[in-house]
Order: C-alpha cells, then sequence, then structure tokens
C-alpha cells in the first residue's frame, strides 16, 4: 500500500452535484431579480471548485458586497436542505470503492464548498462511517491549502504517506503547498496547467491502482 491516508476534493471528484444545486441558484437569483435567463447545469462548469462569493460576483457583474453575501446566505441554507434530500449524482464505481479503500486507509474530504454541504453529502449516501474527517471553506474561511493543512495537522498525517484526490489546478497547486502526492481526476470539472500529468485516473476504480 503507497498511501495510507487518503484526502478528497468533492464536486467533479466523488460526485457532479450541478443538476441539484442548479434549480436553487435559479430560485434565488430569480427572486433577488438578478438574472433574465435560467442558467443550465453546463452553465456552472467553469465555477466548479471555486468559492461561491466568487462564483456569484462573476455570474452578476458589479453586485455589491452586501448583496452578493444575502444571495450566497440564501443559496447556503437552500442547498443544505435540498442536497439532504436529493443528493447528486455520484460518479461510477464511488460508492463501491470507497467502501473497499476505508477497509485500510483512513478517508478525508477538504473542499472549497459552504459549511454544511459536505455534511448533506455524507448523510444522504450515508458515508459517515467511511471518513475520519472533513473541511470545508465555509467553516473556516480559509483556503483549501490551509484546510487540507488543518486536517493534517489535527490528524497527525505525513506528507509520505497522504494523497490529495482533485480535479482542478487548484487542487493540485493546494497538494503542492503541503508538499503532497496528488492524483488527477480527469473526469471532473476541471484540468491542469501540466499536460499529460500522471498519476491520473479516468474513472473512480482506477484510484486503487495508485493508492
Amino acid at each position: 500500500m503507497k498511501y495510507k491516508h487518503l484526502i478528497f476534493d468533492l464536486d467533479g471528484t466523488l460526485w457532479d452535484p450541478r443538476s441539484t444545486i442548479i434549480g436553487i441558484w435559479n430560485d434565488v437569483l430569480h427572486e433577488h431579480q438578478l438574472i433574465e435567463r435560467e442558467l443550465k447545469p453546463e452553465d456552472m462548469n467553469p465555477y466548479m471548485g471555486l468559492l461561491a462569493k466568487d462564483i456569484i460576483k462573476d455570474i452578476v457583474s458589479g453586485i455589491s458586497d452586501q448583496e452578493a453575501q444575502e444571495v450566497l446566505s440564501n443559496i447556503i441554507a437552500k442547498e443544505k436542505e435540498v442536497l439532504r434530500a436529493r443528493g447528486g449524482i455520484l460518479y461510477r464505481g464511488v460508492e463501491e470503492t470507497l467502501k473497499k479503500l476505508s477497509e485500510d486507509h483512513r478517508l478525508f474530504i477538504v473542499s472549497n464548498c459552504q459549511d454544511g454541504y459536505i455534511e448533506a453529502f455524507l448523510e444522504y449516501y450515508q458515508f459517515n462511517d467511511l471518513f475520519t474527517d472533513f473541511e470545508s471553506h465555509g467553516r473556516t474561511q480559509k483556503p483549501k491549502s490551509e484546510n487540507i493543512q488543518l486536517i493534517m495537522e489535527r490528524n497527525h498525517l505525513s506528507p509520505d504517506d497522504t494523497v490529495y484526490i482533485g480535479d482542478t489546478q487548484t487542487d493540485y497547486d493546494a497538494s503542492q503547498s503541503n508538499t503532497l502526492s496528488f492524483i488527477f481526476c480527469k473526469y471532473g470539472f476541471g484540468h491542469l496547467n501540466t499536460e499529460d500529468y500522471q498519476p491520473a485516473i479516468a474513472a473512480f476504480p482506477d484510484l486503487e491502482l495508485y493508492v
């Protein structure tokens, strides 16, 4: 076994939540009269993995910080409720592979999502027992690199036997900041600046080849 501890990104790595969250974003943005055209799931692709406040400011040009925060608060409240009820779409093989990996690895999640988002994911799929710990930007207001560091410190993880698994350049950069190995999920929403990066997986079950 190469790694004992596996830290996962969430969106684009473990699941695709776009079909669920797009309705929430449309409802809230319409309530605030901020968009004329409804967003489609694919419109969220460039934003997956980014901070929600930055997404709002990009979608709604010129929005004030105060209104952006109000919109974000409404979105967060609705996401917690809806995701717990409807979930998202797990990538092929995620459930079976996570259960198998949890037998001899410790599993973690670090995501740039809002507070309560990871909890909704874990509760909907009943994955709480599979993961040792998790952290999010919404809970700490810290960047992903620092949240990875928090997970490593409070769980006494060593870079020598820990790997971060994600689908964006941000994920790669955050792992490098913590001198962690990185496995790239090619099926996700992002891409890397380095062409033909390895190790990379085309489907989640391929992860077993590298850990």
